[in-house]
């Protein structure tokens, strides 16, 4: 068993609960942060282990998520830790955004079944 695990950064509890769900039965550890500012404190906070994978809404309270991206790959410690963003932003505006501030991926929820975001998860993770 691996201690890796992937970080959630999502404030729709059922959407968090539906990726929980998926990610225990496919047996990868994850912790979730509701908003950008929980985020960035779980990933400053040097107790804490470095998530292997991030995956990041940008429509979040406190700090959005093109904020807690910018923070995330100015950090010499995180910057390093495939982000994929995960958002129902649709826009191609958006996306080149996203990707210019280090995004691994740009998916839209909408679009995105959850046995691809494993898949694109387990890829990042290499197991």
């Amino acid at each position: 068993m691996t201690d890796k695990h992937i970080l959630i950064i999502e404030d729709n509890a059922f959407i968090n609960s539906a990726y929980g769900t998926k990610f225990n039965r496919e047996s990868i550890p994850y912790k979730i942060a509701v908003d950008g500012e929980e985020a960035l404190a779980k990933l400053q906070n040097e107790a804490e282990k470095l998530p292997a994978v991030i995956i990041l809404d940008i429509i979040l309270p406190k700090k959005n998520g093109f904020e807690v991206l910018s923070i995330i790959k100015n950090d010499p410690r995180t910057k390093m830790i495939p982000v994929i963003v995960l958002t129902n932003l649709n826009q191609e505006i958006e996306r080149r955004r996203a990707m210019e501030l280090g995004a691994s991926e740009y998916l839209v929820k909408a679009d995105t079944k959850i046995d691809m975001l494993v898949d694109k998860v387990r890829k990042y993770m290499a197991y």
